[in-house]
């Protein structure tokens, strides 16, 4: 009695499916392995160094003592500040390209040049800040330079990602707003971004992570070696907590010194990043679970 084909080839296809899933499976696992090593080797290494001194107070005795309260406010205001320059822009040119623009060969090539440059080094980006923001702009080295190039760094980031959330917002949408008389702009402005809104902002989350742990721009543009003191005005140096841990690593003979520094640093730096990401999610949710499409 020879075999049913029909059911022999579904018999292969629920094995490949199982093993493609597995793959899947065991991917995920692997990925969140590393990444529970690496912050638990962190965390291992860094715990010790954390207490209500270390993140209250400026560092002292060359660095080896102290805080690291001027280096948190200076990647606060560095991250924030790019985020507020960089998100308006960013969802402007999200809008134009997908609901203005011609398609065409402008638009083609203009989308080419946001992904080449959500690929450029950072120390390109980096440089750039320096002779425009720093000195042709004549911004100094301070924190509105170092703001403005991280912007810049993420812009390809949050452009790439709203313009996909604009793009996910169903066209019966438009077309019901403008069936209504409802000019272009309104329906865009009313329409179209609130429902994409929860999308741009997971651009948002992706360019405050880079934002936040970003060395080479800030090296150029914003960052000092130490400042006991914190920023009173825009054009401020400021400390930032990823050029600190830089500087611990590269500390010289006081390099084995300074380790639990670093660490604890590094640890600071990594909470920081996932306290601003967990308040952008909590807020992308919210605005979620107001939208019944």
């Amino acid at each position: 009695m020879t075999a049913d084909p029909f059911r022999i080839t579904l018999r292969r296809r629920y094995r490949s499916e199982r093993i493609f899933f597995l793959t899947l499976r065991l991917a995920v696992l692997l990925i969140g392995l590393v990444m529970l090593a690496i912050f638990g080797y962190i965390f291992a290494n860094g715990y010790r160094a954390i207490s209500w001194e270390f993140l209250t107070t400026p560092p002292s005795d060359s660095m080896t003592k102290g805080g690291i309260m001027p280096a948190i406010v200076g990647t606060f205001y560095l991250t924030v500040g790019a985020v507020a320059f960089a998100l308006p822009i960013g969802v402007a040119c999200a809008v134009y390209l997908t609901e203005y623009a011609r398609q065409g060969t402008f638009v083609r090539l203009l989308r080419i040049g946001i992904n080449c440059l959500a690929g450029v080094p950072s120390v390109v980006f980096g440089l750039f800040g320096l002779g425009f923001f720093v000195v042709f702009l004549k911004f100094g080295s301070s924190i509105l330079s170092g703001a403005l190039t991280l912007g810049a760094l993420i812009l390809p980031t949050i452009i790439t990602a709203a313009e996909e959330a604009i793009k996910a917002v169903p066209q019966t949408f438009r077309e019901a707003s403008l069936a209504l008389g409802v000019s272009k702009w309104r329906t865009v402005s009313r329409i179209v971004l609130p429902t994409a809104l929860p999308g741009i902002l997971t651009g948002s989350i992706l360019g405050i992570g880079r934002a936040a742990g970003e060395t080479a721009p800030i090296m150029f543009t914003a960052a000092a070696f130490f400042t006991a003191r914190l920023p009173s005005s825009i054009f401020d140096e400021v400390m930032a907590l990823p050029y600190h841990v830089y500087v611990l690593a590269t500390a010289g003979t006081a390099i084995e010194e300074t380790r639990p520094l670093q660490y604890g640093t590094v640890l600071v730096l990594a909470a920081l990043v996932a306290g601003i990401n967990l308040f952008a999610v909590l807020i992308r949710g919210y605005m979620r679970r107001g939208k019944r499409w």
